[in-house]
This record gives structure tokens, sequence and C-alpha cells, in this order.
């Protein structure tokens, strides 16, 4: 299996994002009045319950949460792989 790797290095998860097509956004509905969403990565084809939001939003709720990014560059088979996921930053911790 192609190994996970986790980062909180904002460079790196929007250079993997853009280089899959992926743009930052949040679950439609779930921001509070002054408050970023449900952090989610949206790729093509466009997902109807995201809703596109910017870098500095999205990095700014990432820190907030104390998120980690886990990632993969690639799949078993060497192709790009867009697998990644947000988890809180204390569980990436052994």
């Amino acid at each position: 299996m192609s190994e996970a790797k986790v980062t909180t290095d904002h460079a790196t998860i929007k250079t993997w994002a853009e280089q899959r097509g992926g743009v930052p956004a949040e679950v439609s509905g779930t921001a509070g009045k002054n408050d970023t969403g449900i952090l989610r990565l949206d790729f093509e084809p466009k997902d109807s319950d995201l809703h596109q939001i910017s870098w500095e939003q999205f990095f700014g709720k990432f820190d907030k949460k104390k998120l980690a990014f886990i990632y993969q560059d690639k799949t078993d088979d060497g192709t790009m792989s867009r697998f990644h996921k947000f988890v809180d930053r204390a569980s990436t911790h052994h």
C-alpha cells in the first residue's frame, strides 16, 4: 500500500491540492456567522454540497481547529492519488 504522509504545512497542502485540480471548500450549511464550515478540498466534477472558499479562510480554520492533513502522493499502481483527510493534530502523534 502506498504510504500516507502527514503535514500541517500550508504550502505543501496547497501545492498537493492544486496539482490535482483541487480548490479549498467548506461543506454548505456548516458555516457559523463568523466561522468557516467543515473543510474539504473540492475536485472535478465539483460537489454541489461544497462551497468554494479562499485559501486564507481555509487555513484560518485549519489552524484554529488544530488540524493535520493526511495525504497520499501516488496510488499503489503509481498514478496520482487524491486520497486525503483532515484529522486532529493530536491524533497524529504516536
